[in-house]
């Protein structure tokens, strides 16, 4: 069975660029940004933060649907 996961641009998530932006808009460092999502219930270590903004790791749609949430992103 072949991967269904589809690498764009080398990178494994396409919302790399938005969670950095968000992030930073919001004054938040890896750290808090972690600490914020762990109370809503989504457990992604600040290490793994720094991989999705980088593009190395992939983001289910549940820690995408709590990140918007979080960084109170509307659109």
């Amino acid at each position: 069975m072949r991967n269904s996961r589809k690498e764009y641009n080398k990178m494994k998530n396409i919302i790399s660029e938005k969670v950095r932006y968000y992030r930073k808009i919001n004054n938040y460092t890896y750290s808090s940004l972690s600490n914020k999502l762990m109370l809503l219930g989504i457990d992604i270590p600040l290490h793994s933060i720094y991989k999705i903004e980088k593009g190395e790791r992939t983001v289910v749609d549940y820690e995408i649907c709590r990140s918007c949430k979080m960084l109170s992103y509307n659109s």
